[in-house]
């Protein structure tokens, strides 16, 4: 397959004329090692990686949390028809061996038809009460080493990242035995900034979306917001729904975390459907145009997907480059996937986008296959 004639998002983070090499489901270097060379013609057209959500509960009426497979796969489904090609279905807080059985549920084929599942992320049940936000506070322990160990059994070492609250008891021992092995992620916390440092500086490297569950950037208290911003190897979370954060924070963090910022959408079941009541988490949520909240009016999620928040953010005057990689190579670094997703390397699965000057989607290609064509 040949792509050319487009702005091609290359690894620069440039965009750049030129022609895209595809053989069978890899990028390669140049168009002698294609066998295919069907042309697609992407003039007036970017060209760039298929995004990457690495939090997301769940879309189209289903949840992760409901530990049903056939549910997983519509969400995969609805994520790729979206742009979104490699995805961290992601699990809320529950009873532990409920939370057991749900990772043992996961489907073990890969469709073409399907976002890939990119691993697991565990938002809990790991967190601080003070700062639950939609998880419910009798579903919440202490890090517990012991039964991280028995849900990376259940679901086959499949999770990728995990979120604690650095100020509990336990937490920093499990973030040493665990750094290098999964992404360390803080967040539904209420650390001062030297305890989020000390915790950096034991291996957590992520935060989860930032702004929100956890105390405020202030000028005497910068507390986890500011370590996480002074540490050049950590990544920050954002959701860019235009509820869950006020534009002018996204460009301020956009600015506090230069090249670290991952777009998340945070989703829930709502997501691509209409208003009404859903449930997340073991809980009611109301959703009402693009709001999402539990009966005491508490933010629950997202009703978005990953590719409208980073359209978003470009809305927000966040330069395109950058938005592109916060849903992109970034999210792939921050949980090890770089080395075949995130960009348009030689090498790296084809996992392409195309869309027109106003961001609409026109084409989605998912392991060198057109899953999507608009036009």
């Amino acid at each position: 397959m040949i792509i050319k004639s487009g702005a091609i998002y290359r690894g620069d983070g440039q965009f750049h004329s030129g022609s895209l090499f595809v053989e069978k489901n890899l990028i390669v270097e140049n168009p002698e090692q294609i066998s295919d060379t069907n042309v697609i013609d992407a003039e007036d057209l970017f060209v760039f990686p298929g995004l990457i959500d690495i939090h997301s509960h769940g879309a189209a009426g289903h949840d992760f949390s409901d530990g049903d497979p056939e549910g997983l796969k519509k969400i995969l489904a609805y994520e790729l028809a979206h742009g979104i090609t490699s995805y961290c279905p992601t699990a809320m807080s529950l009873p532990k061996e409920k939370l057991l059985d749900i990772l043992k549920n996961l489907p073990d084929d890969r469709e073409e038809a399907l976002s890939e599942t990119a691993g697991i992320n565990l938002e809990g049940p790991f967190l601080n009460p003070m700062k639950k936000g939609a998880h419910r506070k009798d579903y919440l322990s202490s890090p517990d080493s012991g039964f991280l160990k028995e849900c990376m059994a259940a679901c086959k070492s499949a999770i990728r990242l995990v979120t604690l609250a650095p100020e509990l008891k336990g937490a920093l021992d499990l973030i040493r035995e665990w750094k290098g092995r999964i992404t360390i992620s803080l967040g539904h916390s209420c650390a001062d900034y030297e305890t989020a440092r000390a915790a950096l500086a034991a291996g957590a490297d992520h935060v989860t979306h930032l702004f929100n569950a956890m105390e405020p950037f202030e000028h005497r208290a910068p507390g986890l917001i500011g370590a996480a911003a002074e540490d050049k190897s950590c990544m920050a979370e954002l959701i860019c729904d235009g509820i869950h954060v006020h534009e002018s924070a996204v460009r301020a963090a956009f600015r506090l975390f230069p090249g670290r910022i991952v777009l998340v959408s945070d989703s829930m079941r709502a997501a691509g459907m209409g208003d009404g009541t859903y449930e997340l988490g073991g809980q009611q949520v109301t959703v009402s145009g693009p709001r999402a909240v539990l009966n005491d009016g508490t933010i629950a999620g997202s009703v978005t997907n990953l590719y409208d928040c980073m359209r978003n953010a470009v809305s927000f005057g966040i330069p395109i480059e950058e938005a592109i990689a916060a849903a992109t190579l970034n999210p792939a670094k921050s949980i090890g996937i770089s080395d075949r997703a995130g960009s348009l390397a030689p090498g790296k699965r084809a996992d392409i986008l195309l869309a027109d000057k106003n961001l609409n989607l026109v084409s989605v290609i998912h392991n060198g296959r057109i899953c999507l064509q608009n036009r």
